[in-house]
Order: structure tokens, then sequence, then C-alpha cells
């Protein structure tokens, strides 16, 4: 009986794999059967390199939740240029990517992946909106200590309404992810009040 191809860099390729059929078929879709499929391997390769298969998924979202984090460095690195709502919105078109939108329902509705979670990241959140929350919080806390969003300005609330309503823009679209401008217009309505305006 074939056992599938060697893998070089088993635990990479199996994540590829796992988020090619998450894009595909979706929470449901995503089986350690139809993982090791997509992977061209034998079945058994997954549980060598894992506990087991909530093991593996949230070995996956932590891997995927830490690439967000690069993310959060660009976002950073943007205070002071260009706008703030031009800033949020390429820092939402990014954070709310494919396949960070398809691993938030995987996470919400297995009760397991979310426990396996909660021991790996003790502070708390769903893994993929708290980096997405902690990298647009620093951002405008960021803004308003060099004033281009007022001292009296609630970073808290502002995060909360873009995170929370940038994941309701992404999340279930068909045929696929909002216009840049939508997501302009919903970043700019956000921090309208907040965004302190120069003169001239």
């Amino acid at each position: 009986m074939p056992t599938g191809v060697h893998l070089r860099d088993a635990r990479q390729q199996l994540f590829d794999a796992a988020e090619r059929v998450l894009l595909r078929d979706g929470p449901n879709g995503l089986t350690s059967r139809a993982v090791t499929d997509e992977a061209g391997c034998a079945k058994g390769v997954l549980h060598r390199h894992f506990s087991d298969f909530d093991g593996f998924l949230a070995e996956l979202v932590l891997d995927r939740a830490a690439q967000l984090e690069a993310q959060a460095t660009v976002l950073s690195e943007a205070v002071g240029t260009g706008t703030v709502a031009a800033n949020l919105t390429d820092a939402l078109t990014t954070l709310f990517g494919p396949v960070p939108v398809a691993i938030i329902p995987l996470i919400t509705f297995r009760d397991e992946l979310r426990a396996r979670l909660r021991e790996a990241r003790p502070g708390g959140g769903i893994a993929i909106l708290a980096q997405a929350a902690t990298a647009v919080s620093a951002y405008l806390a960021a803004e308003r200590e060099i004033g281009r969003i007022a001292a009296g300005a609630d970073i808290d609330s502002l995060t909360l309404s873009l995170v929370g309503g940038g994941h309701l823009l992404y999340a279930d679209r068909d045929p696929g992810p909002p216009a840049t401008a939508v997501v302009r217009t919903f970043v700019t309505a956000v921090v309208a009040d907040a965004v302190r305006r120069r003169p001239g």
C-alpha cells in the first residue's frame, strides 16, 4: 500500500495543505484525511508530528497568527505617514485576508481547538482577532502620542469598532472581499471624530 510522498518540511507542508483545504472547502471540510490527501502523504505523517488533529490545528492557527505580526510591524512603521484612515484601511485589508478570515470560524466551532489555544495563549481572546486588535490598538496609541489622533480619543473603543466591524465586512462574503473603497469609507467613519485635522 503506498504511503505517499516523503515530505522534507512536513509540518510546513501540512500547514500549507490545511490552508488550501480550508479556503476551498471551509472549516467543515478540514479533516486529517483531507489534509494528508492534499499534502500527498500518508495519514500517519500528521500524527508523527502532532499529538492529534486538534493539536495540529492549534499549531496551524498559532503559526498563521504569528505571521500577522509582520503586518503589525508594517502598521507601526506607518505612524506619522500618509493618513490614519489610509494606513488602517491597508492594515485591515491584510489582517482580514482570506486565510485569517477562514480560520476564525474554525476556532469558533471547535471547542477542543479553543481549549488548546487558551492553554497556548493564556491572555485570552480569539487568535487572529487578538493579533488584529493588538496591532490596531498600538498604531492608534502611537498616532495619539504624536498628535494625529485626539488626546481624549478612546483607543479601546476605536480598536473594538475597527476590528469587529472589519471582521464583519470581510466575513462570509461571496464572491469575494469588499472593495478597498468600501473598507476606506468604513474606517474613515469610525475614526472621523478622533482624527485631528491639520490647519490649512
